[in-house]
């Protein structure tokens, strides 16, 4: 049966080309042109035909299909639709800024973690990516004669629950011969799978985790997001705070201010007592709309008094810009489309 040789660590492959009666260099060979995107071993010039044709029959390059591309006319942000080899679909976006190009990458085809702001929980999960797939939607979102200098894990899925297949993903993104972007240029989004993040930690991965929190107390988190029944706030912060210490790296709090949900001045001053003292830093974002959800962005008015209050309450935070808005880009916005036959 053929497998799938982009998934394969370098040193995976290393011992696959060993089997096969090649001498170990070729899978460095092979490991940069699968990273610089071919789409066939036809493709990989200094192999020879023999070896092509040994690939071929052990192996297949996923290469996804760009069904769609949308580019904000505000920004130049960039959406992309891929389609996958099984007629699944996702979406990534590509950022550009002056430090470099960002790309936001999905883990999973759909979700299952249903909270109620975000469209990429429509429908539910379909399936895990593969290590492959993701490492996909970086290579062929990057502008031609481009590279992506950073990564951030916060499109459709929660990377967490698709723990193995991502981690595999950053070690072969990070790997040298490969494309060997930097742990410290990825961000890993996660809606707060308080074991996942312990065991996240013990890997001492010196990546920047971005815990998408949006309530600070527990019966507001949990209308919202039903993880907070499996993690609670109290069993969340304690996860935090251990990740950094092991890791020492800053966690980054998401909180999408919601108009009538939480952002109340009550919920400003919990949330500036949950975050005092600690290593953390807060992003906020207005909501992004989604149609189907039925909830709005704070007022001006309720997000002036809201910033005041943690403001007074020292807590270090920043608003984030709203990229792609116009082409339903920004976070919570990106959705798994309908299977294509």
């Amino acid at each position: 049966m053929s497998r799938d040789i982009k998934s394969l660590e370098k040193r995976d492959l290393e011992a696959e080309l060993l089997r096969l009666g090649e001498p170990k260099y070729r899978a460095g060979q092979i490991y940069a042109w699968l990273h610089r995107g071919a789409r066939s071993f036809s493709e990989m010039t200094n192999l020879s035909h023999s070896l092509g044709g040994k690939l071929d029959e052990q192996f297949y390059i996923t290469a996804p299909k760009a069904l769609r591309e949308q580019r904000s006319e505000r920004d130049g942000t960039v959406k992309y639709l891929w389609g996958l080899r099984d007629g699944e679909s996702v979406e990534s976006v590509l950022m550009r800024y002056d430090h470099g190009n960002t790309v936001c990458i999905s883990s999973q085809v759909g979700c299952r973690m249903g909270c109620a702001f975000c469209a990429s929980a429509l429908g539910g999960l379909v399936r895990n990516l593969e290590p492959s797939e993701m490492l996909d939607q970086v290579i062929f979102s990057a502008p031609p004669g481009e590279r992506v200098s950073n990564i951030v894990l916060m499109g459709i899925g929660e990377p967490l629950d698709n723990f193995d297949n991502a981690l595999k993903f950053l070690r072969i993104v990070t790997s040298e011969g490969g494309l060997n972007i930097g742990y410290r240029h990825i961000s890993l989004s996660t809606c707060g799978l308080a074991e996942r993040i312990d065991k996240l930690a013990s890997y001492n991965l010196q990546l920047t985790l971005s815990v998408s929190l949006h309530a600070p107390d527990d019966e507001t988190r949990s209308r919202i997001m039903p993880v907070n029944g499996v993690s609670p706030i109290a069993e969340l912060m304690n996860a935090c705070r251990r990740y950094f210490d092991v890791t020492g790296r800053r966690i980054s709090f998401e909180y999408a201010m919601i108009g009538g949900v939480n952002d109340t001045e009550e919920h400003a001053k919990k949330l500036a007592r949950l975050l005092s003292g600690g290593g953390w830093h807060l992003n906020l974002i207005l909501l992004n709309p989604v149609a189907e959800r039925g909830l709005a962005a704070s007022t001006r008015k309720d997000t002036e008094k809201f910033v005041g209050i943690l403001e007074r309450g020292g807590i270090n935070f920043t608003f984030r810009r709203r990229l792609g808005t116009d082409i339903d880009a920004a976070c919570g916005q990106l959705r798994r489309k309908e299977r294509i036959e």
